[in-house]
């Protein structure tokens, strides 16, 4: 029974990659008084006997490769089923796409996070295992925050790692909020996770994030913590700060913020995303050219059969630059600094 297995070793991750196509619903009950169900491979609900006011996400794992969050997140949950951190609120812990993870491959047969807010059943429909995974995680994230009703904090926090290294190792990708404000409290909670570093996105887009704010109106980001690297060689040092900080948000002991100041902020928008047309694209800087990377007006950063890319702006910087991706999908965003003063509750 997944129930006794749970609460004597609190494994779920591995239970997880043992059945990545599917696992049988189960519900049970810790000592400590809280409910705790499987709805599927990869998705945990935990709800304590004492609830907050907050119904919170944690996805890792939409990216198969992005092995620090899988790690932060696996830590968590075991220490929830064995008792060891006392959750305060409602909590939904979801390991992406099991199959990749497996696989130790960003994706099997397409890219997750760009299968969201219907996505998956455009063009062909569901054709794949990512594009079902993308209708069931949707799915889930709905069934979580419509259990506890309305007038309650929603959030979902997708916790990933980039291909390259950045110039600030962690970044947050805050999605397009059509028009609402941009909280304090939220930059406040990203700075306790050592995250300063946030990109603010101008249009709708397919990612999870994007998903859980403009259909369910959460809090949502996706949090870039480092580079990618295989299970057993990231430093979890490096990420303490905000393995700390989303135990404390969720066990309810989170300590009182620092004051927020936009200056201790490094904050962009996007001001253009170059598609990839042919399969001629090509990116002219190195490979382990950084995120948020700046070069001068005029450079040329990406050649795509006669079109060619270059600087059009003082202090645009490049971000997820990946020539690999299909036909028609973004191959690099290029950003500039953004003041927000006055925008902000």
């Amino acid at each position: 029974m997944p129930a006794q297995q749970l609460k004597q070793d609190g494994d779920f991750l591995a239970l997880t990659l043992a059945n990545p196509d599917g696992l049988s619903p189960a519900h049970f009950s810790l000592d400590n008084g809280t409910q705790v169900e499987i709805w599927d491979t990869g998705v945990i609900y935990f709800e304590p006997a004492q609830c907050g006011q907050q119904d919170i996400v944690l996805s890792c794992g939409v990216h198969g490769n992005e092995t620090a969050p899988i790690e932060i997140c696996a830590a968590l949950v075991r220490d929830l089923l064995l008792g060891k951190l006392q959750l305060s609120e409602r909590l939904l812990v979801l390991f992406g796409n099991p199959a990749a993870i497996n696989n130790g491959t960003r994706e099997i047969e397409e890219n997750l996070n760009r299968l969201f807010s219907g996505h998956h059943s455009k063009g062909a429909g569901l054709i794949n295992a990512e594009r079902r995974r993308a209708q069931a995680l949707e799915n889930y994230v709905s069934r979580f925050y419509q259990q506890a009703g309305a007038g309650r904090e929603r959030a979902l926090y997708d916790l990933h790692t980039a291909i390259r290294g950045s110039r600030f190792e962690k970044f947050a990708v805050c999605p397009f909020l059509h028009g609402k404000p941009w909280k304090k409290a939220q930059f406040q909670l990203l700075a306790a996770c050592e995250v300063s570093t946030v990109l603010l996105m101008q249009t709708p887009a397919s990612t999870f994030s994007y998903y859980a704010s403009n259909s369910h109106g959460a809090d949502a980001f996706t949090v870039e913590l480092g580079k990618v690297r295989p299970f057993g060689e990231n430093d979890m040092r490096r990420f303490a700060k905000a393995e700390q900080t989303l135990r404390a948000l969720v066990s309810g002991t989170l300590p009182p913020f620092s004051e927020f100041r936009q200056a201790d902020f490094q904050l962009y928008e996007v001001y253009r995303s170059i598609n990839k047309q042919t399969q001629d694209f090509k990116l002219h800087f190195a490979d382990d050219v950084e995120n948020f990377t700046s070069y001068p007006l005029g450079s040329l950063l990406a050649t795509d059969g006669d079109l060619e890319y270059r600087v059009e702006r003082e202090g645009e910087a490049i971000i997820f630059p990946n020539a690999k991706v299909a036909i028609g999908q973004r191959a690099m965003l290029m950003v500039v600094p953004k003041d927000i003063s006055g925008q902000l509750i």
